[in-house]
């Protein structure tokens, strides 16, 4: 087995917000410890060499294996540890080292050069998306890995878009495992055009397959060194995967002699992939422009200009994202790391470059709590970044987001599962508080003693939920403890939602894998005693066809003896087609009076406001429809006006009104359609399996888009878009690397003997897959998948769910 493709610490990469267990005791000797590794001791003053980073990547590209390796090469461990032994730094839960998986995302400032690089390395399985929504939230640049032997996958292009939703323009491409058989730098550099992931990447390296031409003509696999197009450099690995580094003539003439044999393929490859470096960056640069006119003729003269003429540049650049910096090597044999160690700290913005102004030390604090984390001896951990000011321990602070007071017990910087206690942060800063209590996943925490900066800064919107299952105590004296789990379960995580429907404890996640998580989390950290009812697909309801009665808007009830009336206008209709939901409200869109989005009903601080009321009452009656108790989906719901009585009345009153007169109209205009979630499958099987797997899936409700042997993700079928221009991108000739045109039988991860069936489906027909697959391939398919949205359901169908739910 190649221990590379079991990487499957990135399988399951962090059931959300899951803080580490176990956690040994801060003693004195741990600052010792850390001061003699290359992780960070001390947060910095000088925001300008921090770098707030993610490694972020489909399953089983190698995130958790290229961290382990920085870890190796910064000093901070001696020996790099293996996902297959459960040996990693990150991985260290329990549940982690015993499934083989990676339950949550790790956190750890890593030493390198001058630089403070705050590492967070994420899940790549979709079920646990939370976690990278959290990071890529807090975060100001990221490394994205591909599997150079597959290229662009199905969960690369959802990491991507979650990188653009919060703003990460910064980021860094690394091409992954070219020491595999079947690796393609070129294919892998294609792949990214080919899936619109950004019109123009910039090959800096190139790799050495083999320092022996033979290699070459034999095809064989491997990486033994990388050519550095921006220092003109050449980087060559041992077995031991020590490097060593040698300057490149900057003479044409002289690049045959001595580094690389005359004969090496690589050689004619030199000076047009610098050429092309520079010419494609010069057009984002008018100065490097004008450095390039006025060279002399020789082709030569390319290979004179300087590092420090080119690096600004390129810099300038990769803030803007006007280009993808694109590295390459091989993180299980350590090969390329300090490469992407050394553009990391080039390239990606500190703090200092994402804010329009430095704030000044004394500037009132602001903070962002991008994950909340649960530990049996130290309590409610909360990860935060300082947006400005500095946080201090045993101080007091404000939750501008629920406008409580929180006291700060201590500040700690974490090192997978060791930590550091520190005195303070800085702005730019990640830590971890110990001490809140009521402090939840995207909060703004502000200083007590300064009024002028409350307002709250951008939250973190989890994933809708797509399956359920219930939760059913063992007995009667187990509901309350099943119950305080369960809220301290959503608390680190925010994509479990909890819910009573008719007596019975429902939860909602991500996926089987996510729900599979969610019961041992429950059982292990929580000791909680239930049984679990059968999982399901959770299904979604739309507005009715029938007429939204107008009138039905007045609300009356009896407050300290007195009547009450309180009338509330909502306007009601469907999304159109061309509609995008908000993900806020779970897929509907919900206005306030002037049209403008409403947030959601947590994100409100002042509970006095009368929009926060109205706005937690709509958000009630819209997770539970009056006719099958479903979340309601696709509706798009405007307040238009309110009225109540301010001196009879509290504000609150308005939650229960709004909620009970949108629940009539809801209901008066009848039951409408069922949508259930859908999946984009790719599936990879053997030539003479095609026909049976096409046929079940047809049996199964899904259907086939399209038939392939190219590699894409199950992601890259659905779009019609047209690939991104090659004009401006160099992709290095695929001579470079040997053996991905001649792949050794058995690699079952190659698609050239292998057909691969892009296909979309319902989820509820797909739990069962793995197990159907197996048999209808011979154990020999692989299929991967990927959230499609809910779609709307035939009324054959619609019978069938409203049977299953009891409804019928």
């Amino acid at each position: 087995m190649d221990p590379r493709r079991n990487d499957t610490a990135d399988t399951a990469r962090g059931v959300f917000g899951m803080a580490p267990r176990g956690l040994s005791e801060v003693s004195v000797g741990i600052v010792s410890i850390f001061s003699r590794r290359g992780v960070a001791t001390v947060v910095g003053n000088d925001p300008s060499k921090s770098r707030n980073m993610a490694l972020v990547a489909h399953i089983d590209s190698g995130k958790t294996t290229l961290t382990e390796s920085i870890l190796l090469k910064s000093s901070y461990l001696s020996s790099a540890g293996s996902v297959d032994t459960g040996s990693t730094t990150t991985d260290f839960l329990p549940a982690e080292r015993e499934r083989g998986i990676t339950i949550q995302s790790a956190s750890i400032p890593v030493k390198w050069r001058d630089w403070t690089f705050n590492l967070i390395d994420t899940p790549g399985h979709a079920d646990f998306g939370m976690e990278v929504e959290s990071a890529s939230r807090v975060v100001d640049g990221a490394v994205v890995l591909l599997d150079s032997v597959e290229g662009v996958e199905a969960q690369t292009k959802g990491v991507w878009g979650q990188l653009d939703r919060y703003g990460v323009r910064s980021r860094l491409m690394f091409l992954n495992k070219l020491d595999r058989a079947g690796a393609s730098f070129s294919h892998s550099v294609a792949s990214l055009l080919t899936n619109r992931l950004h019109p123009k990447p910039m090959a800096l390296t190139l790799p050495i397959a083999s320092f022996d031409p033979q290699d070459y003509s034999r095809a064989e696999p491997g990486v033994q060194g990388i050519i550095d197009l921006v220092q003109w450099e050449l980087w060559k690995w041992d077995e031991n995967g020590e490097s060593t580094r040698h300057a490149l003539p900057a003479q044409l003439d002289k690049l045959d002699q001595g580094l690389l044999p005359a004969s090496h393929p690589i050689i004619p490859h030199l000076l047009p992939a610098r050429i092309n470096l520079l010419e494609n960056l010069s057009m984002f640069s008018e100065e490097l422009m004008d450095t390039l006119l006025n060279l002399p003729s020789e082709p030569s003269a390319y290979l004179q200009i300087a590092p420090s003429q080119i690096m600004p540049h390129l810099r300038s650049a990769t803030l803007r994202s006007d280009v993808l910096p694109v590295l390459c090597g091989s993180a299980f044999k350590h090969i390329g790391t300090e490469l992407v160690m050394n553009y990391v700290g080039e390239l990606f913005p500190s703090p200092v470059d994402v804010v329009e102004s430095v704030p000044a030390a004394n500037a009132p604090l602001r903070m962002l709590a991008w994950k909340v984390g649960w530990d049996k001896r130290k309590g409610w951990m909360t990860f935060v970044r300082i947006y400005s000011g500095t946080l201090t321990r045993q101080s007091t602070i404000l939750n501008a987001t629920r406008n409580q007071r929180e006291r700060v017990s201590k500040i700690l910087l974490l090192y997978a599962s060791e930590v550091e206690e520190v005195d303070s942060l800085s702005f730019g800063s990640v830590g971890v508080i110990v001490g809140l209590k009521y402090t939840r996943t995207g909060d703004t925490l502000v200083s007590t003693n300064r009024s002028s900066e409350t307002t709250s800064l951008r939250d973190i919107i989890p994933p809708p939920p797509v399956m359920s299952m219930s939760v059913i105590p063992q007995s009667h004296s187990d509901l309350e403890p099943v119950q305080e789990a369960l809220a301290s379960l959503a608390r680190t995580d925010p994509s479990v939602r909890v819910e009573m429907q008719e007596g019975q404890i429902l939860v909602h996640g991500l996926g089987s894998l996510h729900l599979e998580i969610v019961e041992s989390r429950l059982k292990d950290e929580w000791n909680a005693q239930f049984e679990l009812g059968r999982r399901r697909v959770s299904y979604r309801e739309g507005l009715g066809q029938g007429t939204l009665t107008a009138g039905e808007n007045t609300w009356t009830a009896e407050i300290a003896g007195k009547p009450v009336a309180v009338s509330i206008d909502f306007a009601i209709r469907a999304l159109e087609d061309d509609e995008d939901g908000d993900p806020v409200w779970d897929g509907n869109i919900v206005l306030d009076e002037q049209g403008n989005p409403l947030r959601s009903p947590e994100s409100y601080s002042n509970v006095l406001d009368p929009i926060t009321n109205i706005a937690r009452g709509i958000y009630n009656t819209l997770s539970n429809s009056p006719h099958t108790s479903l979340a309601l989906s696709h509706l798009h719901v405007q307040l238009k006006s309110y009225n109540y009585p301010h001196a009879n009345a509290p504000p609150s009153v308005l939650a229960g009104a709004s909620a009970v007169i949108l629940r009539s109209c809801i209901r008066n205009a009848g039951m409408g359609p069922l949508l259930e979630p859908f999946v984009r499958l790719k599936i990879t099987v053997n030539e003479d399996s095609v026909g049976k797997v096409v046929r079940d899936l047809t049996e199964h409700g899904g259907e086939v888009l399209d038939l392939a042997t190219g590699s894409g993700g199950a992601a890259g079928a659905e779009e019609d878009l047209q690939p991104y221009s090659e004009n401006g991108v160099y992709i290095p000739p695929q001579e470079l690397s040997p053996s991905s045109g001649n792949v050794r039988d058995g690699d079952v991860s190659s698609s050239r003997f292998k057909r691969s069936i892009h296909a979309i489906a319902p989820l509820s027909r797909m739990l069962d897959y793995s197990n159907r697959l197996r048999a209808l391939s011979g154990g020999h398919g692989l299929f991967e998948m990927v959230n499609a949205g809910f779609r709307q359901v035939s009324e054959a169908r619609k019978v069938e769910i409203l049977r299953e739910i009891g409804r019928v």
